[in-house]
């Protein structure tokens, strides 16, 4: 894992950042914020119809205020009266505050979903968009777990939790205010524990962020467990690994609960700290609220309206640190997602990088070595350069470097030392789209999409016709079976095209390779995994589909190889034996460069 995963951020860094990112939302999250402050006034006014009951209906005190201007008097000089307007206030705010609630509500989802959709979009694009190395180290699994999981949190931090941190603060200030024009002194009783809270919070702080990090950590590991299972669920089931694989992922499974139970405990005792300290605070305001009465500074209804607003008062309060521990765990999520989109590709493209439309197709690999991060180098040295229309045969054994050497012309990865050339010019220098634009591939292992046959073929062309795609699959050999199926093009080959055998699978890429028409093409064993008879058909379309086109192909069988045009072999990474003019080293690599240079195929 590199070092730039493991940079911590604090609070006021991951919103500031936060911020930033969101501000194309800032209006909604405004509205919704603005809209959720409208349960302030109506909180505020929750208690008058019961203070008026009881003052002027229970104690028979006469109206004044407000109430007497607007009121006839036959309402305001009758119990009656005075009680059904109590009874029609508390109804009407009680009505006005759940509208109040609905409309937040669906206002703070639409706002909230936004947000998360603008960040689930943009960590896939960047994710796509990282080096393969990254995810050779780290997997898929965690990826996953963070576009899913993690950008949740961050829909959180950037609305739901601005909406009941300023619900909460202007609720807060509002009742301290109105509370301390009743009864001075008891706001300020109310207030002393805030800075015990506070204490609180700052203690637990730190704990809280790690403990939730450790849980994020734990929920990934156990998510790519799953995913590599699954992923191998004929191999696992083939050996009658079952109980084995349950067991390891049991073992991940318990270490996320118990890290989830500390997380817990700690979130607790926080919990409990802000539970006492408010039991505290309501003690005291009903000692010295009782003595207030007993000596008629306020009068009981005004300790009853004053006690409702103790409760409202602390609501928000409670809510408020309790949202402050609870923030830590959201906070550890967006950390990691800022973490991802930290990541820098190892493959990057210039900021001057050239365009290029169609390349002529020759290659130079010159004096090229290469190792994955910190393990020995791979490649040594390989020099060896392909006129256009070259079809060259790479063979050698298992680990010799012939898949990292094609990994290289497709700049998955760039060269350790030395470099790549087509048409003279430094794949480094070209843009990458325009650059594996040029290039046709046909792997070992085929890679279908969970979609039709027609959606596969028409990947390497979305724009391609029905007619484009049948000329691809007549040249690749597959059209006469596509055919057969009960639904031909649109049949469904299923996830990783397992509805098809692994000849039909070959034989769709072929196609896909074939509608590409790249200038170049790229075989890695494409007839490693099939019977000799649909070897045969494979390798009539690859006939078709290399001709005229530079093409490299990988093969352990010297069947494979017998119509290439000139052949190497690799061991440990260096080229042994090679039928290139000059062997492929220097005197060819000098010829080609020159002869491409003077023909000027490059397009700036």
């Amino acid at each position: 894992m590199s070092s730039r995963l493991k940079r911590r951020f604090g609070d006021l860094a991951i919103y500031r950042r936060l911020f930033a990112d969101v501000r194309p939302e800032r209006l909604r999250i405004a509205g919704t914020v603005g809209f959720s402050l409208l349960a302030t006034p109506l909180m505020l006014l929750t208690p008058f119809p019961i203070k008026l009951a009881v003052d002027n209906v229970i104690d028979d005190r006469p109206v004044s205020g407000l109430l007497e201007t607007v009121l006839p008097s036959t309402v305001t000089e009758s119990d009656t009266g005075v009680l059904t307007t109590a009874a029609i206030l508390l109804l009407l705010i009680w009505s006005l505050a759940q509208l109040q609630v609905f409309g937040g509500r669906v206002l703070q989802a639409y706002t909230g979903e936004r947000v998360m959709l603008g960040y689930r979009t943009k960590l896939f694009r960047h994710i796509q968009q990282l080096s393969l190395a990254y995810h050779d180290a780290g997997g898929p699994a965690d990826s996953v777990y963070r576009i899913h999981n993690d950008a949740m949190s961050v829909r959180y931090l950037a609305v739901d939790a601005l909406v009941k941190l300023s619900t909460g603060a202007v609720t807060l200030a509002g009742m301290l205010v109105v509370t301390a024009l009743i009864d001075w002194q008891l706001s300020l009783l109310a207030i002393i524990i805030v800075p015990v809270l506070s204490l609180l919070l700052m203690v637990n702080r730190k704990r809280l962020r790690a403990r939730a990090l450790e849980v994020k950590e734990l929920e990934s590991s156990a998510l790519s467990v799953v995913q590599e299972v699954l992923g191998a669920l004929r191999v696992v089931k083939a050996f009658g690994q079952e109980d084995r694989e349950h067991e390891r992922f049991t073992g991940c499974a318990k270490d996320g609960m118990r890290a989830r139970i500390r997380y817990e405990i700690a979130s607790g005792v926080l919990g409990l700290g802000i539970g006492l300290a408010l039991a505290a605070g309501v003690a005291a305001f009903l000692f010295v609220g009782v003595r207030h009465v007993q000596s008629g500074v306020i009068t009981l209804g005004e300790l009853i309206l004053l006690l409702s607003y103790l409760g409202q008062l602390y609501e928000p309060l409670r809510s408020i640190s309790e949202l402050a521990g609870m923030l830590q765990t959201h906070l550890a999520s967006a950390e990691r997602v800022y973490r991802l989109l930290d990541e820098v590709p190892d493959v990057r493209e210039r900021p001057d990088a050239r365009r290029i439309g169609r390349a002529h197709g020759t290659v130079v690999f010159d004096d090229v070595s290469f190792g994955y991060g910190d393990r020995e180098e791979v490649l040594h040295g390989v020099s060896f350069a392909l006129d256009r229309g070259t079809k060259l045969g790479i063979a050698g054994t298992t680990g010799a470097g012939k898949t990292t050497l094609v990994s290289l012309l497709l700049r998955f990865y760039d060269p350790t030392t030395g470099r790549i050339l087509l048409d003279g010019i430094d794949l480094r220098d070209y843009r990458l789209e325009d650059l594996r634009r040029q290039m046709s591939v046909v792997l070992q292992e085929p890679v279908l999409f969970s979609t039709s046959i027609a959606a596969n073929i028409a990947y390497a062309n979305p724009g391609a016709s029905a007619a484009e795609l049948q000329v691809a699959a007549r040249a690749a050999n597959a059209h006469d079976f596509i055919q057969a199926l009960p639904h031909g093009y649109e049949t469904n080959v299923g996830e990783r095209g397992m509805h098809l055998s692994g000849g039909e699978r070959q034989r769709i890429s072929l196609a896909r390779a074939f509608l590409r028409d790249a200038p170049l093409l790229v075989l890695d064993e494409p007839t490693s995994s099939v019977d000799p008879g649909t070897e045969g058909e494979i390798m009539e379309a690859l006939d078709r589909l290399t001709s005229n086109r530079t093409t490299i192909m990988i093969a352990h069988r010297p069947s494979t190889l017998e119509h290439c045009t000139a052949q190497l072999r690799i061991e440990d990474g260096r080229i042994v034996h090679s039928t290139l003019d000059g062997g492929g080293q220097a005197g060819a690599l000098g010829r080609s460069s020159e002869s491409v240079h003077q023909r000027g195929m490059a397009s700036p």
